[in-house]
């Protein structure tokens, strides 16, 4: 099917929507941009050293976060009020790009200073923390800035915490100083991991859209998917896994591909609702999809201390098992409203579209040789990928559409334009990293925790599934996961679990509040595109996904959904989490080669359930998962042989 291509815009954030109004705004915010990018690209492939400059990396670090706050107190600023810019956004922005490059410049005296405490990282850090306090509330709401400022009065005040919470007190002045200009606090992991890493991914990501990627891969998933009943929704599947795993946002991917696939899934037939429902599991899962994974995966390497590559196997099961069961919900659907394949005169022909778009794939294949065979660094592996798009897209085209030299240059400003927010966030989450480790709070909740679980690791584990949900409503994926591994996954790991496996958990449960109501924004999202009902859009969502829910659980009492054991161990798992998937998912739709009553439903949902119970979860397991798979063969020969009847 010739899709449209997606536009890229840019704005993926929601940050730079609106076209500025003012020129000086408009000709300051693309230099700005695009300066972050460069920085961003000059540091992964090593520019300084090449040069022969020794630069510290949180001189890069700082001079992107002073770019970025200036970009978002201008460019919100003149969005909000129609090209103009008040004069205290004028200031604002030019303290934080004053200040910040300060630091850049100063900053191998400001370290070699630091204990002392000189009044001038004093300054420096109180200008630069109030500044990104602000920006925080400016790109990413209210959600987390309340859970930030928890943090800054635990800081203050956390001696005054009765019991094993209470922590060590910061004084505000020497608070400043640390968390503004200590590298392991703002100007950390978080923000290095951004700056270094994810955005040469999205300058990747930018790249593959403007050669004609996005035509691509959508004409390809439509070529597979579109003769089969309910195509529709495998075609919108499969886009927005794609580009989900890029673009690493669940609501930009809902944004930018749902308006392809919810008009064409309500073409097919499906409810608005059952449309919006679809784009919104889709688009959420492309953050647990290899292996781009959105920035999680990059994160999770860093904070555990493993290669780049062990994460991205880990996460191969549970990611294809997350997708076998949207496309079975969706088969279902389809099979259960009686929605066929996509018309034939809107189907490309397979051939044609690899005929002409074979090089799409050689990005793909450079990065995980870069990655694998080579065992590159993520930031030099995505540099390799984004250069062979470049050769290749320069002089190849696919339906017309060729990479310009200007398109490089749009691409470098959206890519800066695009990573403001989570550049930001990025510095909050330092920030929150720093007072964590600096007042103790890490070890007081841990033991806590620990103590709870001992008496029951599926207590805790429900407890703090429940907690990923909540703090994760109304957040950007990775913020969530930064705050989560922070405070959430070392009791998990303290209790024996796998670290792989708790780092796994509360990225899973935190990126399922994106379709978890009452703040599910990327189900609202597509349900505000497809003109459906929000809430009854999450219901359906959780319908879909729910998976997202259950798997964790299976993976942290089963590691050989991680590709933790033997070969038999590893495959039974897989083939028995998948059968329980189809069964469970059958049992919800209420439907498998005919409509279920209530009882058969119920019947077979708990087989399904049961049949994915890990084989080591606990003594007995074995029993609990052939009674599953017993159950569910009786129920599907029963209806298999039903239909038989019915049909002779």
């Amino acid at each position: 099917m010739a899709n449209p291509e997606v536009k890229p815009t840019g704005d993926e954030p929601g940050l730079m929507s609106a076209a500025p109004e003012s020129s000086l705004v408009r000709g300051l915010i693309p230099y700005l941009s695009g300066l972050i990018a460069l920085i961003a690209l000059g540091w992964a492939a090593e520019l300084p050293y090449r040069l022969g400059f020794v630069l510290y990396s949180e001189q890069a670090l700082s001079a992107i976060l002073a770019l970025s706050l200036a970009l978002v107190f201008l460019g919100v600023s003149v969005r909000r009020h129609k090209g103009v810019v008040p004069w205290h956004d004028w200031l604002a922005a030019a303290l934080g790009l004053g200040a910040g490059l300060y630091t850049a410049i100063r900053y191998p005296i400001l370290a070699e200073e630091f204990f002392f405490r000189p009044v001038e990282t004093t300054i420096l850090g109180a200008i630069l923390i109030l500044l990104v306090v602000e920006a925080l509330r400016r790109t990413s709401g209210w959600s987390l800035l309340g859970v930030l400022l928890m943090f800054f009065a635990y800081a203050l005040f956390g001696h005054l915490v009765p019991g094993r919470l209470a922590g060590r007190s910061l004084e505000v002045l020497g608070m400043f100083s640390f968390l503004g200009i200590d590298n392991v606090a703002m100007l950390g992991l978080p923000l290095r991991i951004i700056s270094t890493i994810v955005l040469i991914f999205i300058f990747l990501g930018q790249l593959l859209l403007r050669s004609g990627g996005s035509a691509f891969f959508s004409d390809l998933a439509s070529a597979l998917m579109g003769r089969s009943r309910g195509g529709a929704a495998k075609i919108g599947v499969c886009a927005s896994a794609l580009f989900g795993s890029i673009s690493g946002s669940a609501v930009a991917n809902v944004a930018s591909t749902g308006v392809i696939t919810i008009p064409l899934m309500r073409q097919s037939g499906y409810k608005r609702h059952v449309s919006a429902a679809i784009e919104a599991v889709a688009s959420t899962g492309g953050q647990i999809l290899p292996p781009i994974m959105g920035a999680a995966a990059f994160l999770m390497a860093e904070l555990l201390g493993v290669a780049y590559g062990d994460v991205v196997l880990a996460a191969i099961l549970p990611a294809l098992l997350y997708y076998f069961a949207v496309f079975i919900a969706a088969d279902l659907e389809a099979a259960r409203q009686g929605i066929g394949p996509v018309e034939e005169a809107a189907i490309p022909r397979l051939g044609k579209v690899l005929k002409e778009g074979w090089y799409f794939p050689i990005p793909f294949a450079v990065l995980i040789i870069s990655l694998f065979g080579w065992n590159l660094t993520p930031e030099t592996a995505g540099l390799y990928a984004a250069v062979c798009i470049i050769f290749l897209g320069l002089f190849l085209s696919y339906r017309g559409k060729r990479l310009r030299p200007g398109d490089i240059l749009e691409s470098l400003k959206a890519t800066g334009q695009s990573s403001v927010q989570i550049v930001v966030i990025g510095a909050v989450a330092g920030i929150i990293i720093g007072i964590v480790d600096v007042t103790g709070l890490s070890f007081g909740l841990t033991f806590v925790l620990v103590q709870l679980g001992e008496n029951s690791l599926l207590l805790l584990l429900f407890l703090t599934a429940g907690i990923c949900i909540i703090l994760g409503m109304g957040m950007p994926t990775t913020a969530i996961y930064f705050l989560l591994a922070t405070l959430a996954a070392p009791p998990l790991i303290q209790l024996g679990v796998e670290p792989m496996a708790a780092h796994m958990f509360v990225l899973y449960f935190g990126l399922m509040s994106m379709i978890t109501p009452p703040v599910a924004l990327a189900a609202f999202t597509a349900a505000n595109l497809a003109g459906a009902d929000p809430m009854r859009t999450s219901v359906a969502a959780l319908r879909f996904g729910w998976p997202g829910l259950v798997v964790p659980f299976l993976f942290v009492f089963g590691p050989s959904l991680l590709l933790y054991g033997t070969f038999f161990q590893v495959s039974l798992a897989a083939v028995t989490a998948m059968g329980g998937i189809w069964m469970t998912s059958a049992g919800i739709a209420g439907y498998l080669v005919h409509p279920l009553t209530a009882v058969t439903r119920t019947a077979l949902t708990a087989g399904g359930l049961a049949l994915m119970v890990p084989a080591e979860a606990f003594p007995g397991a074995w029993m609990v998962k052939v009674f599953g798979a017993v159950l569910c063969v009786f129920l599907v020969a029963r209806l298999m042989g039903r239909k038989v009847t019915a049909l002779s």
